[in-house]
């Protein structure tokens, strides 16, 4: 699976007048912490769920204009030379871990750091850090103890239902594919439709949750 590095998000960043001490400081923008962070979740989301991110933003009682700005404030927050690590910036945004724990990952040892979303209770924002303070993944998880999906016809693939990782061991075995942004992952694979045929599908995620499903062409 590709490494997102949020440094690296695509968007613009002019940098104008932003302050770097976060996408949501109190110079006139959406309040900070975890509403502003999820406003920046959604911000890339957008581009393939409008509806379900309009509904979110009257959940959060935020508006589009809040959505702009959380954004342009993460981007100059990011990029500002003066910005920290980007585990630091997600301390300094979400605050103290909800866990933290030890992860092997081949022959490498990290660490696991989990926050808890608002917008969908039972998933976490997890991300894993590198040397010097360096985020390796950053992506929603299932929670711990909540109970994911059954996932078993392409029909299941219901979009901000699912997470990358629970796509990829139920439809096993599912290719990797190259995302268009370091926030998106793309995974190839085949799933059956309500009758049972088979059918190769490629499923797009924006921070680890399914955004839509693009049935592919029969090949001959």
């Amino acid at each position: 699976m590709s490494i997102m590095n949020p440094t690296t998000d695509n968007g613009s960043s002019d940098g104008s007048g932003a302050r770097p001490d976060g996408p949501g400081d109190s110079s006139g923008g959406p309040p900070g912490g975890p509403l502003a962070f999820q406003l920046v979740l959604l911000r890339r989301m957008a581009d393939h769920q409008p509806g379900l991110v309009e509904d979110a933003l009257r959940t959060l009682g935020a508006s589009r204009a809040d959505l702009r700005e959380a954004n342009r404030r993460w981007q100059a927050w990011a990029h500002s030379p003066r910005s920290r690590g980007a585990v630091q910036r997600y301390r300094s945004l979400l605050g103290r871990p909800e866990s933290v724990t030890t992860r092997r990952i081949g022959d490498l040892t990290c660490e696991a750091l989990a926050w808890p979303v608002p917008l969908w209770p039972d998933l976490r924002f997890e991300v894993l850090t590198g040397p010097q303070g360096s985020a390796w993944n950053a992506w929603l998880v299932r929670a711990p103890g909540a109970a994911a999906p059954a996932l078993r016809t392409a029909d299941d693939l219901v979009p901000w239902s699912c997470t990358v990782d629970e796509v990829a061991r139920a439809f096993a075995p599912a290719r990797p594919m190259e995302g268009t942004a370091p926030t998106r992952w793309r995974l190839a694979f085949s799933a059956p439709d309500a009758q049972g045929e088979r059918r190769a599908t490629v499923a797009e995620f924006t921070y680890g949750l399914l955004q839509r499903t693009i049935e592919q062409p029969a090949t001959e």
